[in-house]
């Protein structure tokens, strides 16, 4: 059939076969007046899309077509589409819809709505105006994307459309935590784990003005790249007594570690100063974190998190990576079944530096 009426993609089957997606074309839900259609070009590859594709974050509905961090042209607005035009180029990042009228929409925190969609494998809600209720989202690794004009970001022209990918989630959420809990100078800042959200975490940190960026990383093999990020402090928490130098030191210490295993969050939240904020954006599987209540009261921390971003933080965020020169490090995979398989295989493996972004979309399903 071919668009409008139906987007191909690279899908998984079952979680068991997670790392061997096949193709796979799906009707999207009714175009409404307040949609957006884009041809894709790029999609990066997030974490997320293997935690979710291995169903280590749990069920999910299957075929499912993964891939958060999606930049396309648009070819299609809906009649009170009012910002965005045929032929923009624009990013779709991790949520797709919400309800728009409870209390969190209209406080501009549309990330935290009691109805959010998900990008992919989210099912609109029951009272959803256009018809859309019980459809299930696909994501990025496609040909096509229907998003709400709310969720669509205008491009900078500065930015490169590879490099740009990964900042739809990745980006973002590492700049909201930083933004949201008062990043900048005056403040010495921690960043735990150099990898994916890590090397942005330490780019925005340095970008958005704090006087000393700490990275935490468990060894020495990734210092020079920390340095080269804009780190001003490297500590390798592997050694005896790491923290003891560092204990009352930071302001903010925002977690972008992906693995739980062996974390002493204790030690951590000793490097805060009195009410000092620990803010978790890694989402490892499994129990998480385990931690004694007397460690947050020696120095009355508060520990948090956040999810992804707002619209506002979005474009924010944009402005500041072409003012600042923020870019990711990104490697590049052409989109296909195979390309798509060693992408997520190598994000699962923890062997990509530190970003990959999917590739020569018109290829794969034509221009």
């Amino acid at each position: 059939m071919g668009y409008p009426d139906t987007f191909k993609g690279f899908a998984g089957y079952s979680t068991e076969e997670w790392n061997k997606p096949k193709a796979f074309e799906y009707k999207p839900k009714p175009f409404g007046k307040h949609d957006v259609d884009i041809k894709i070009i790029a999609c990066g590859v997030c974490g997320s899309d293997v935690h979710t594709i291995t169903g280590g974050w749990g069920n999910v509905p299957m075929p499912l077509i993964v891939g958060h961090e999606i930049i396309g042209h648009v070819l299609r607005v809906g009649e009170n589409v009012k910002d965005i035009k045929v032929g923009d180029r624009v990013g779709v990042g991790a949520q797709i819809g919400s309800c728009h009228h409870c209390p969190e929409c209209l406080a501009g925190d549309e990330q935290y709505c009691r109805t959010v969609v998900d990008t992919y494998g989210g099912i609109y809600p029951v009272d959803d105006e256009d018809g859309s209720a019980g459809c299930i989202t696909q994501g990025g690794y496609a040909s096509h994307i229907r998003a709400h004009e709310l969720f669509t970001f205008p491009i900078p022209d500065e930015l490169e459309t590879n490099l740009v990918a990964p900042m739809m989630c990745a980006g973002v959420t590492t700049y909201s935590p930083l933004v949201r809990n008062g990043c900048g100078p005056g403040k010495k800042v921690g960043i735990v784990g150099i990898g994916g959200l890590g090397h942005f975490g330490i780019q925005w940190a340095k970008a958005l003005g704090a006087d000393e960026v700490y990275v935490f990383s468990r060894g020495e093999a990734k210092r020079a790249d920390a340095e080269k990020l804009g780190c001003t402090t490297y500590v390798a928490t592997g050694a005896k007594d790491w923290n003891v130098p560092f204990k009352r030191q930071l302001d903010l210490i925002v977690c972008c570690a992906n693995s739980s295993s062996n974390f002493d969050l204790g030690s951590y939240l000793a490097c805060l100063k009195v009410h000092g904020k620990w803010v978790n954006v890694g989402l490892p599987e499994g129990e998480g974190y385990k931690i004694n209540p007397m460690a947050l009261l020696a120095n009355g921390v508060f520990i948090g998190a956040t999810h992804i971003g707002s619209k506002k933080e979005i474009l924010e965020m944009l402005d500041l990576a072409v003012k600042k020169n923020v870019r990711p490090w990104v490697e590049t995979i052409p989109v296909s079944a195979e390309g798509c398989s060693e992408a997520l295989q190598r994000c699962h493996d923890n062997k990509v530096k530190y970003r990959i972004t999917l590739t020569d979309f018109d290829k794969a399903f034509g221009a």
